[in-house]
């Protein structure tokens, strides 16, 4: 009975510790798309012999380069892959050659256009993937990419570096700020055809604003002028945010919430190594740390900033935006579970 009872305390004194060597196996990573500078920031972070917590074990060890006639990717893939294989990562010449080398996924193409096609090859192969920004390039395909995987049964999620940068979330939960009731971000604002106005690069200071307000907007309006390309949402419960995108003037990053005990500002900078710490975290754990519906919710926002552009600065429905956005979803998403 005494040896029964040893080997059973024995049995729960190292579950811990077998839990814990598996949480720490290595994972092979690999690369989607080597045409933006988060590539070599990220493929450093990550190969870091040094690197600790969730950035441990894991390893980029593939990169397909991908590519599109977009000036921001065409002129810039042929660098970035140098840049990678000068750090061990060997270059591969299509997704399928990736896949076979790898065990997660980080589709970085900096072209969303081509996200959904590329997302659709990976979520076959049932491996995790986070998915940079932009998600993809309009809002029913980012819907689809969310029903093909959920029908692939592969988790993924997507975020701006300037969701997880301590500079902006000091100002959540802050005794000096209160319940927030209010907040305004800003930051550069570059836009790129074929994509809608805010999804390319003003994406960042769209994050900081979710991450403060959370879900529930109901009505965007946006006013664009030479200087400033301004967008405010309406939340249920009667709170105003506003993005204010800076086309003219010192492209700095920012962010100010106003709370039922004080006004605080922060959030002027981004972090690679924070978003890289929550993709390890990730693909350990399978959680996503940004659900879904606010993923989703925020590219109806940034749509229905271009909608209410189009209608003269009126607000537009979020939920007419997103009801719209399905219906086209639905199409794209049967069209890209075909074979």
């Amino acid at each position: 009975m005494k040896l029964l009872l040893s080997i059973a305390a024995a049995a729960v004194l190292l579950a811990p510790l077998t839990r814990a060597q598996e949480t720490l196996k290595p994972l092979r990573a690999g690369i989607v798309g080597l045409d933006t500078s988060h590539v070599p920031a990220f493929t450093k972070l990550f190969n870091n012999p040094k690197s600790d917590g969730e950035l441990a074990g894991i390893t980029v060890v593939a990169g397909y380069p991908g590519g599109t006639d977009m000036p921001a990717s065409r002129d810039r893939v042929a660098k970035f892959t140098e840049q990678v294989k000068g750090m061990g990562v060997e270059i591969v010449d299509s997704i399928p050659a990736l896949l076979e080398k790898v065990d997660v996924v980080l589709l970085e193409s900096v072209d969303g256009r081509i996200h959904l096609q590329e997302a659709r090859e990976i979520f076959k192969a049932g491996k995790p993937v986070f998915i940079d920004k932009p998600v993809a390039a309009s809002l029913p395909e980012a819907i689809a990419m969310f029903d093909l995987a959920k029908k692939h049964k592969v988790a993924f999620f997507s975020s701006s570096s300037s969701r997880f940068s301590a500079d902006l979330r000091k100002l959540m939960d802050n005794e000096e700020v209160g319940d927030i009731l209010g907040a305004t971000t800003w930051g550069p604002c570059s836009y790129q055809s074929g994509t809608p106005d805010l999804f390319f690069y003003a994406i960042h200071g769209v994050e900081s604003l979710f991450t403060l307000m959370g879900p529930g907007c109901e009505t965007v309006s946006r006013v664009k002028a030479a200087t400033n390309d301004q967008t405010t949402g309406v939340w249920k419960t009667g709170r105003i945010g506003t993005y204010r995108g800076i086309l003219k003037g010192k492209p700095e990053f920012g962010a100010t919430a106003f709370g039922s005990k004080g006004v605080l500002s922060g959030g002027k900078s981004v972090s690679y190594e924070a978003l890289c710490r929550q993709i390890g975290k990730f693909f350990r754990t399978g959680q996503t740390p940004v659900s879904a519906e606010e993923t989703l919710e925020i590219f109806a926002f940034m749509e229905a900033a271009d909608e209410s552009q189009r209608q003269g600065g009126r607000p537009v429905s979020i939920a007419e935006v997103l009801a719209k956005a399905r219906v086209e979803a639905a199409i794209l998403t049967e069209q890209a579970a075909k074979p």
